[in-house]
């Protein structure tokens, strides 16, 4: 038994500003067994995603205009299992509406009949790129306390179940390649990727940090940890009492990048201590805005960095920059929570570490030592042990000015 649900109409700037998200109802009959729904429209940009009776049930954004969710399979963003009878309601998000509208047809087609296998996943690699190395690089031997170690890792990538080109296991092992200890795999405001990290971690032999990038019209945040699916429609301090209350940790993400800039009012109390200060969006860091921004964010702010990475096509590489965290038995999420990080430029980069009472600069011969409260120190020497200030972050600069490493 098959049935089709159309929907037509045309969205206005109007209808924007009075709600970006629309939700488009439809009935879903006992004994379906696969949903399908095609997005298509002219101009501007649509979001799209479901919500079945039982709750979320996938995101893709703009990165597709279709999807299909069977029970042992739905398209990467979305959550496979029966689709239970009831009223489901298909998400648009008005992301972008020009002033002449955006005609739009959405089709809804129900089916007895299991969707067939999934499509291969195209070739992600363009023209011309070499990959990640074969051969990771020798790790680093870096001072730490007993019963501890600095690892080293990306906290913002995404995989083909958000805008991503990768699978997870191609993303996995391309970390690894690059010697990388961990990774946060962050697709936009889905978890449809979580079930596939402790295999793909596994087999790549690097950790995967469950992660998701709530994604919003006026900033993104990401949640790290094994939290389920954050709402995203909701206020920013639901995101972070949410995450709070299931383990997990939120990060501000690239606050001053673009039309991805951070501009949600949130709470003092609310405000997470986790801010991507490093960004890959960070192109001149002799530009000090973002060091600016942290200190007005809270003045205990735990700077972390993320590449951002969504395809070797685009500029973004994974590790660039590199956070850094000082893992013990709390493993890397602890080891954030407690504000155990540092950023460089890439895994090999010149590191500023905080190791007990002091600081130590590796690899960073004729940088300059900035510390809180303004006061500076050349470093002279690969390996410079050297007294810390308590409270806020500390960084290197080249004589330029240029940030070259954080520790928070």
């Amino acid at each position: 038994m098959t049935a089709t649900a159309r929907f037509r109409g045309r969205w206005t700037l109007e209808d924007r500003l009075e709600a970006a998200l629309r939700e488009l109802p439809v009935e879903v009959p006992p004994g379906t067994a696969s949903l399908t729904v095609t997005l298509a429209y002219e101009g501007g940009v649509i979001d799209l995603g479901c919500h079945g009776p039982a709750g979320f049930r996938g995101w893709s954004g703009g990165a597709r205009r279709e999807f299909v969710i069977g029970p042992d399979w739905a398209t990467p963003g979305y959550l496979p299992g029966e689709p239970e009878p009831g009223v489901w309601h298909v998400w648009l998000g008005l992301h972008r509406v020009p002033p002449e509208g955006v005609p739009y047809e959405v089709v809804v087609v129900t089916s007895g009949t299991p969707p067939p296998d999934p499509p291969d996943p195209p070739d992600p690699s363009p023209p011309g790129d070499p990959g990640p190395p074969q051969r990771p690089p020798r790790r680093r031997d870096l001072p730490a306390p007993a019963g501890t170690r600095w690892l080293a890792g990306d906290l913002h990538a995404h995989t083909h179940h958000s805008d991503g080109t990768l699978t997870v296991p191609e993303l996995a092992c391309r970390a690894a390649a690059l010697g990388l200890d961990f990774l946060a795999v962050t697709d936009h405001n889905t978890v449809s990727h979580h079930a596939e990290l402790p295999g793909a971690a596994a087999r790549a032999g690097i950790t995967l940090l469950p992660g998701q990038e709530v994604t919003t019209d006026r900033g993104h945040a990401n949640v790290f940890g094994d939290t389920g699916w954050v709402d995203f429609r909701r206020p920013p301090a639901d995101w972070v009492a949410f995450a709070a209350g299931h383990g997990g940790l939120v990060s501000i993400n690239h606050p001053l990048s673009g039309d991805c800039a951070w501009l949600r009012p949130l709470p003092p109390a609310s405000r997470p201590r986790l801010a991507e200060i490093w960004h890959s969006s960070w192109w001149d860091r002799r530009w000090g805005a973002p060091l600016a921004w942290a200190d007005l964010w809270r003045p205990d702010v735990v700077p972390v960095g993320g590449s951002d990475f969504h395809s070797p096509a685009q500029h973004q590489v994974l590790g660039e920059p590199t956070t850094w965290v000082l893992a013990g038995d709390d493993g890397v999420l602890g080891a954030l929570a407690a504000g155990r990080t540092a950023v460089s430029a890439s895994p090999g980069a010149p590191l500023l570490l905080r190791v007990d009472d002091d600081l130590i600069a590796v690899d960073a011969d004729g940088t300059v030592l900035v510390r809180p409260d303004g006061t500076r120190t050349v470093v002279r020497g690969d390996r410079v042990r050297l007294p810390a200030r308590t409270g806020g972050t500390h960084r290197l600069e080249s004589y330029e000015n240029e940030v070259i490493a954080l520790c928070g």
